[in-house]
């Protein structure tokens, strides 16, 4: 696919993954139902936007808060995010 066919919004972080009022970052609907290159879109996202790694560090503290993993793990995974910076 080609730039031309992208939409403006295309693999940015904060219109592709927007922060809710419940703190919590969600895909939007409109993204969900119209885009026909959402999957392509939130790939781009979360791998080459610099503020991809906020999503990342949201989705560890989110784990570790609902207990799916231990402080060691969320200590790991939050050290190799910081190493990529």
């Amino acid at each position: 696919m080609t730039d031309r066919k992208k939409p403006e919004c295309f693999g940015k972080v904060d219109v592709v993954f927007p922060m809710t009022g419940e703190g919590y970052r969600e895909t939007p609907e409109r993204c969900m139902e119209t885009c026909n290159v959402r999957v392509d879109c939130l790939r781009r996202a979360l791998s080459s936007d610099p503020d991809a790694d906020i999503v990342k560090e949201d989705q560890v503290d989110r784990a570790y808060e609902a207990g799916l993993m231990g402080f060691f793990e969320r200590w790991s995974r939050k050290k190799m995010i910081q190493r990529k910076k």
